[in-house]
């Protein structure tokens, strides 16, 4: 098994697979409605709609900056950005569709790599970031944020 192909699984399992740390991020999300999602059980959090779309955010730099090499600004707006004023359930689906498309776009993208290039840092020159810690880091934020997700639904009361 490659160093690529042992990451590739531990993404996948974060996003959406048996991990042992807890549920996926995705199994967090299974059940969750516009209305639940958009709610702030705990004054000062963010709500999961929210956490979504930083999620999906990340997941899109992420891969910018493995694909290609480049360091990819994050701006506020983009790192946290706004939940729709009408938060329907199809926008909320939207989110969640455009979640699930940014993890499988990267997904698709990674056999490209090789296991040198794992090593090789992006971004801002001079910068000791590899595409190894980032997809690593990846999967390590998708299941804290997950975690997340699943104490804002018990504060919520589910």
């Amino acid at each position: 098994m490659t160093e690529l192909s042992r990451l590739t699984d531990q993404l996948t399992r974060a996003f959406d697979g048996d991990t042992w740390s807890g549920p996926s991020l995705l199994t967090t999300l299974r059940g969750v409605d516009a209305v639940r999602a958009a709610r702030r059980p705990i004054p000062g959090a963010h709500s999961i709609w929210e956490l979504v779309l930083h999620l999906t955010t990340w997941i899109n730099v992420v891969h910018e900056r493995v694909v290609t090499g480049l360091e990819v600004p994050v701006p506020d707006a983009l790192d946290w950005p706004a939940v729709p004023e009408a938060a329907t359930a199809a926008a909320w689906e939207q989110a969640r569709q455009a979640l699930v498309q940014a993890q499988s776009r990267l997904l698709t993208q990674l056999p490209t790599l090789t296991d040198e290039e794992l090593e090789q840092t992006v971004g801002a020159p001079g910068t000791d970031v590899t595409r190894y810690v980032l997809l690593h880091g990846l999967a390590q934020h998708n299941l804290y944020h997950a975690g997340q997700i699943a104490l804002l639904r018990k504060a919520g009361g589910e």
